[in-house]
């Protein structure tokens, strides 16, 4: 894969929170994610490219769950943290607007699950006319089928399906 131009892309990483990478998930735990992520956010972070956290709070309650902090490792101070309320992390958030203001216009992307919060933001990053590329291996869901279907499937109509050691970003920010 070529590498991407730093200064238009950004590494969506979504809902990389406690509760959520310790859940049992498959094909590989949250904690493989979360290392990989935190791999990309670094080469992103070297070469200049912004990384944007995603993570979810549950609307109408005072209080969110225990756990609902991002993980260590992947999220630097400075990264922008957008909150969503519903599965994507377009809808009535700001990221594309965050996103047009840094004039990216293509998007990295791994989290959990595979098939809800990271497919349905691509699905709608793609709607918007964004470039995807898709970090199979800083992915995961609850079910490996899930993940599969997602990776298989979906996502290659979308955009670029890659290990993370192979994205690579190049020239200057």
């Amino acid at each position: 894969m070529p590498a991407l131009d730093p200064g238009r892309t950004a590494l969506v990483l979504v809902d990389l929170m406690e509760r959520i990478v310790a859940l049992p998930l498959a094909p590989r735990p949250g904690t493989d994610v979360v290392a990989a992520a935190t791999r990309l956010a670094a080469t992103f972070r070297a070469a200049g490219a912004p990384v944007v956290h995603i993570r979810v709070e549950r609307p109408h309650i005072d209080t969110q769950p225990p756990g609902s902090d991002l993980v260590p490792g992947p999220v630097h101070d400075g990264d922008p943290v957008v909150v969503k309320r519903t599965i994507g992390g377009f809808q009535d958030t700001g990221l594309h607007e965050l996103l047009a203001g840094r004039s990216v216009t293509t998007l990295v992307f791994g989290g959990i699950a595979t098939n809800l919060g990271v497919e349905s933001t691509a699905r709608a990053a793609c709607d918007l006319g964004y470039d995807l590329v898709f970090a199979e291996d800083a992915m995961t869901a609850f079910t490996a089928d899930e993940h599969h279907a997602s990776v298989a499937l979906d996502f290659p109509r979308l955009g670029t399906v890659a290990q993370a050691a192979e994205i690579t970003l190049g020239g200057a920010a």
